[in-house]
């Protein structure tokens, strides 16, 4: 499967002639007409030919694309030099960028991995040109294989062209995030409960966790906000167009339900940081309820201790067996020093006890 670069135009910069489709990591490489049909690529110069003539668009899907890769692709389309090293490095915020002949996109889908209470992140960077659409994805994300597999089994949702797939992308990956704020909401709705519960099991860890998840699910919601919105207003749209009037109120409902998600992140967040702190200070009143009552047995354990010395004392001092001890030949020296052990230990006793030791 051979690639041949069109004939140079003065903004194309000289380079190697790429190599073919086959030596690249394309997932799919298909020629849409606008007609509703669509065929596998063997010729990209070819196909690309015959989308300007008729009015399609070549749709190209990456996966794990390395840089060497890309570039090849850059040089054929001419695709700007900043955007090729975003698509390159990934990790990038989700936006849209308008360049001369051409629009870059960075979407965010995400899924809710439930028994790790993780949010999966992923990304797919587009390239869309008047007559082409470069998808190259990062992360594991099914977006871009369901779109294709929609456009191309049902002739309802043929795309009229590039900017139509961007908006069914960015549909799927918008309706993506309402599934994990549903899948979330179940998870904090468990915590709350077991919080308020009454056990004294240790959920900090686990809310700590969901905490941080929800703070990366909401770096791949919040920054998609304002580009959106911009469509919507009617900016730059797609390949530097303008979005249509009657194609805004799609992406209007799109809009919706991407600030319903947002402030439902928010939303979560603030909870999660309320629940965080009603457990942690249930733990402190726990806490504090165990010293108090070690201090209470303290106070008891000494309290006795003290009444228990004064016989211990006594006793001590007379069992000491020596012949010349004063008061051993007391007729009465045995009941006087019980007595005084009685008297001193019964007033100890009232003493502590009217304390609140005993």
């Amino acid at each position: 499967m051979t690639v041949r670069p069109p004939s140079p135009s003065p903004r194309a910069v000289p380079a190697a002639e790429p190599e073919g489709l086959a030596a690249l990591p394309v997932v799919e490489c298909k020629l849409y007409d606008p007609d509703g049909g669509h065929r596998h690529v063997d010729d990209l110069d070819a196909a690309l030919a015959s989308a300007r003539t008729d009015g399609g668009f070549v749709w190209i899907g990456l996966h794990g694309t390395s840089a060497r890769d890309l570039e090849r692709l850059a040089t054929f389309f001419q695709l700007p030099a900043l955007a090729v090293e975003d698509a390159i490095n990934a990790h990038q915020r989700p936006k849209f960028e308008q360049y001369p002949a051409m629009t870059f996109a960075v979407l965010k889908p995400v899924r809710y991995v439930d028994h790790d209470e993780v949010v999966d992140v992923s990304e797919i960077a587009i390239f869309l040109g008047e007559h082409f659409l470069i998808t190259v994805r990062h992360g594991e994300s099914s977006v871009v294989a369901t779109v294709r597999r929609e456009v191309d089994g049902d002739e309802r949702h043929a795309p009229t062209g590039p900017g139509a797939v961007l908006y069914r992308l960015l549909d799927h990956v918008v309706d993506g995030y309402t599934e994990v704020v549903d899948a979330i909401a179940v998870d904090i709705e468990e915590i709350e409960e077991q919080v308020f519960s009454g056990g004294e099991a240790d959920h900090a860890e686990r809310i700590y966790k969901l905490k941080r998840e929800v703070l990366e699910f909401k770096r791949a919601v919040g920054p998609l906000v304002a580009p959106l919105q911009r469509l919507v207003d009617g900016d730059a749209g797609p390949a530097g167009t303008t979005v249509a009037a009657e194609k805004r109120p799609y992406y209007r409902d799109v809009l919706d339900h991407l600030l319903r998600a947002a402030d439902a992140i928010d939303g979560y967040d603030r909870l999660l940081t309320d629940v965080l702190q009603a457990h942690l200070t249930q733990v402190s009143v726990r806490q504090n309820r165990v010293a108090a009552r070690q201090n209470e047995d303290m106070r008891k354990i000494s309290a006795w201790a003290a009444i228990a010395l004064v016989p211990t004392a006594i006793a001590g001092i007379y069992g000491m067996n020596f012949e010349n001890m004063p008061e051993l030949s007391t007729r009465y020296g045995y009941f006087v020093v019980l007595g005084v052990i009685a008297t001193v230990c019964v007033s100890l006793y009232a003493a502590f006890r009217s304390k609140d030791w005993l």
